[in-house]
């Protein structure tokens, strides 16, 4: 295309090509007809020839023109789809979000406030992968999510973390457990290696508390382990065994036979945070998601060791 000529040239071609009339066509662009006359003229100087023949009753079409009028009518479609999918996109309408978060936050908030993104919002999709904390900051560093969820460690400096929730830190058992039994509050102090079952070190819960928990020699290692917590309600409804969780993990695959008492002495807590990456705007889609999640914070029962932090 010739540099001088732009997408007004076309529209006015097509105008008066689907009329048959500069009077007309000048009305439905909101151009006077010296205006649309003289943008046809210079569409012809550039053109090399002339686009139409004139009569008293009406314009029609050279043959050459004949032949252009398809193209040029296909290019303003293309030009029009493609200004109306930005606009899509930048008003949230459209779009696809890759997110990370555990499967107790996804449980409890991120699949509701899916779900209800997807009523109002179709044509917006979602990526959701499920990973532990620190895969999950790797993966918002590098690009492969647009923001996640996790409970920070080791805080990175090319990420910002905004408080969510605070969940403390307890004992998960069977029933007929003795610690499931007792009234008095349960404390670290109280806990017996043995029955132990841990998380390993690659997940998220495992790595917090080989961090922070202070019993460490329950987290030394040597006793039973599992790396997630499906494998862990199985084992301790077959073993009688206890282990250590956030409440929002408890809660994720308790029932009436496993029974979760928050641990004092100290008390324990991890935050959840939203973690993005600095100076990296979040997409439209991606902000509606995030204003969606913690609307559903803010209006959905948690359980018992669960504090929203998320302000209003």
């Amino acid at each position: 295309m010739n540099r001088n000529l732009s997408l007004r040239h076309f529209r006015a071609f097509v105008a008066v090509a689907k009329t048959g009339s500069f009077t007309v066509a000048a009305k439905d662009l909101f151009l006077t007809q010296s205006a649309l006359t003289a943008t046809i003229q210079q569409f012809e100087e550039e053109i090399g020839f002339k686009l139409f023949d004139r009569s008293t009753r009406r314009v029609n079409l050279t043959a050459e023109a004949e032949r252009f009028e398809a193209q040029a009518e296909h290019i303003l479609r293309q030009f029009d789809s493609a200004v109306a999918d930005l606009e899509s996109l930048s008003q949230g309408r459209r779009g696809h979000v890759r997110i990370a978060a555990a499967a107790s936050v996804t449980q409890y908030f991120l699949a509701r406030a899916m779900g209800e993104l997807k009523r109002d919002y179709p044509d917006i999709t979602v990526s959701l992968y499920d990973a532990a904390s620190e895969q999950v900051e790797r993966m918002v560093i590098q690009g492969e999510v647009d923001f996640a969820f996790a409970s920070p460690h080791h805080p990175l400096d090319e990420l910002i973390y905004t408080p969510l929730f605070e969940d403390r830190f307890g004992l998960l058992c069977h029933g007929q457990h003795p610690y499931a039994r007792g009234r008095r509050a349960l404390n670290w102090a109280d806990l017996d290696a043995e029955g132990y079952v841990g998380f390993t070190a690659d997940t998220g819960i495992g790595a917090f508390l080989r961090q922070h928990a202070p019993r460490q020699d329950l987290m030394a290692g040597g006793g039973s382990e599992v790396s997630n917590t499906s494998t862990l309600s199985a084992v301790l409804r077959h073993t009688g065994g206890y282990s250590v969780l956030p409440a929002l993990a408890a809660a994720r695959i308790g029932g009436q036979d496993l029974i979760f008492r928050p641990l004092g002495a100290p008390v324990l807590t991890r935050q959840v945070s939203l973690v993005t990456r600095k100076l990296r705007s979040l997409s439209p889609g991606s902000e509606l998601l995030v204003q969606y999640l913690l609307r559903t914070l803010r209006n959905t029962p948690v359980p018992d060791g669960v504090r929203v932090l998320a302000k209003p």
